[in-house]
């Protein structure tokens, strides 16, 4: 294939994913969609559909909804805004704890929706710049999930890895502690980035127009049945880890010929089951489950992934063995490129699973060692980047201040240096960590 046609089809998939950043939300997987039929008249066969991370998401995003109409998330979101308010100075370091263990429990980044609001008015509350404790709070949401042992990125990256020898535990082992030990070191960082908030010319601007409102604590109503749906979510969450571990090669317990269901069939039973449970033991009309924040989110998650993953496996796929050729070589020398490839790639596929999906499987055929691999797979978190993510456009609309704002040159946001750093140390560690442990 000569160089032209290569270019084009590049433009092709480029072009498609400026106009979904432009159409914003869900409009990314339909102009992911887009781009597969323009490539298909180019000559470029569709490449695979990840289906398998679509049903993984789907199922546990079922899960937290039914939690949701339950009140198991407002009783967090209550937990939340206790411990914040309990420890007001130090918000910048709190909010990314609370959203990073909440995403590593949850398996999804969207749990940070709920509190977004509690950490914009704490910060305000308390004269902090609330772009500080925002933008690494949704920074952490996103890097945990590669931490998290029912995400898809996880789930999926776990399977390519065992024939490596490199197991479930050990990637959750070496993942966990580093992506937060990460988040944390660039917390402090953050902690001093911008202006104080008082010096702030914008929020002094918007201040003095009436447009800044101090809302106080806020006033939810737990439902009866608020804690029972937690607690549900977290066995069933617990199910998943202990079932995973007893299929590994490397525990061993469960034969491969004996083993019924795998890690992907699991996780999908498991938290439709724990849907189950609650809708029938917390009594939730289920009819409400469609209108809950987090199934529409979710859902809306997954025909993004539908489209740009499928995008990005249309063209990838395409291009294998230039790819190999070219990558195999400077991989052997130049491992840190890894993880470079896959923040680029997250960063225009919108997702840490598509990301997933669409390289370390290449990366493996070209020879990438197990430590690279897993030193590098922080780096598929690089959502923040565009700021037209979910997460990211909530923590703007929620911060009144105007400290959290996206500048004129669409790159100039708060997240960009927070997330660099944050992808960068958890790299780093993961290196020396996979090292040891490896």
């Amino acid at each position: 294939m000569d160089a032209a046609m290569v270019i084009l089809q590049l433009a092709i998939v480029l072009a498609a994913i400026f106009l979904g950043a432009r159409l914003g939300s869900i409009g990314i997987g339909f102009a992911g969609g887009l781009g597969v039929l323009v490539l298909a008249l180019v000559g470029v066969k569709p490449g695979g559909i990840p289906i398998d991370v679509i049903l993984i998401i789907m199922s546990v995003i079922a899960a937290i909804a039914a939690m949701q109409v339950a009140g198991g998330v407002d009783y967090l979101v209550v937990l939340t805004e206790k411990l914040l308010r309990r420890h007001p100075k130090y918000i910048t370091y709190l909010a990314p704890v609370v959203t990073y263990f909440m995403t590593v429990m949850a398996g999804t980044g969207h749990t940070a929706f709920s509190t977004l609001p509690v950490i914009a008015e704490v910060a305000k509350e308390q004269g902090i710049r609330p772009s500080r404790p925002l933008s690494i709070a949704v920074v952490g949401s996103q890097i945990a999930i590669t931490a998290s042992p029912i995400s898809a990125a996880v789930v999926f990256f776990s399977g390519v890895m065992e024939p490596l020898g490199v197991g479930y535990l050990e990637i959750l082992m070496i993942c966990l502690p580093t992506s937060f030990l990460a988040v944390m070191l660039t917390a402090i960082i953050t902690n001093r980035l911008g202006c104080e908030l008082k010096d702030d010319p914008v929020y002094q601007d918007r201040l003095a127009k009436g447009l800044v409102t101090m809302r106080g604590v806020s006033n939810i109503q737990v439902l009866p049945y608020a804690k029972r749906s937690v607690l549900i979510f977290l066995v069933a969450v617990i199910a998943v880890m202990l079932y995973a571990t007893l299929i590994s090669d490397k525990v061993g317990l469960i034969a491969k010929e004996n083993i019924i269901l795998s890690r992907d069939n699991a996780i999908m039973i498991f938290m439709l089951t724990s849907a189950s449970i609650i809708a029938i033991t917390c009594k939730i009309d289920c009819s409400n489950v469609l209108s809950a924040s987090t199934f529409k989110s979710g859902m809306s998650a997954c025909i993004c992934i539908l489209g740009v993953a499928w995008l990005g496996t249309t063209f990838v796929s395409a291009h294998e063995v230039g790819i190999k050729e070219l990558a195999g070589g400077i991989l052997q020398t130049q491992p840190w490129l890894l993880a470079v490839a896959l923040f680029f790639t997250s960063m225009l596929l919108y997702s840490q699973a598509a990301a997933t999906r669409a390289l370390m499987p290449l990366a493996i055929t070209v020879g990438a060692a197990p430590v690279t691999l897993v030193a590098s797979f922080a780096a598929v978190s690089a959502l923040f980047v565009l700021p037209t993510y979910p997460t990211l456009l909530a923590a703007v609309e929620m911060d009144d201040t105007g400290s959290t704002r996206i500048g004129k040159y669409v790159f100039n946001h708060p997240f960009l240096i927070p997330g660099i750093l944050a992808i960068a140390f958890a790299v780093i560690f993961g290196f020396i960590l996979a090292g040891i442990v490896l």
